[in-house]
């Protein structure tokens, strides 16, 4: 008998057939803006860097401006989140994980992969 993995056998998120075309904006909208809060968070470290590292305060920090944006960026990158997990089915817990994973520089990006094979994988098996 050949083995197959869990993985493999049955997709963790798994969707239902009739929502498919409506998971497939959202899942295109949450990589997107996972990769917008992870760029804009490299960037917030850089600007964290020379305000408190280099002590270029206010105006001599060439990105002083980018706090607000960011937090902004951020917040629509939540809804993402939000909107994606739902009608997926994720738990809460889930869902915030997914969302405090951009708050850490370069964690977005991994979860972006991870998201979008699991969800991905759903989707392929619920056209099937």
């Amino acid at each position: 008998m050949g083995s197959v993995s869990t993985s493999e056998a049955r997709p963790a998120t798994v969707i239902a057939s009739e929502d498919v075309d409506a998971v497939r904006p959202r899942l295109t909208f949450f990589k997107v803006m996972a990769f917008v809060v992870g760029v804009g968070l490299l960037v917030l470290v850089v600007e964290m860097v020379l305000s408190y590292g280099f002590g270029m305060k206010g105006e001599a920090n060439p990105l002083h401006w980018w706090p607000q944006p960011h937090g902004f960026i951020y917040m629509v990158y939540l809804v993402a989140t939000a909107v994606l997990g739902f009608k997926v089915g994720w738990s809460l817990p889930r869902m915030v994980l997914v969302m405090l994973a951009g708050c850490v520089p370069f964690l977005s990006f991994w979860v972006e992969r991870r998201v979008a094979g699991e969800v991905g994988a759903g989707l392929r098996a619920a056209r099937q």
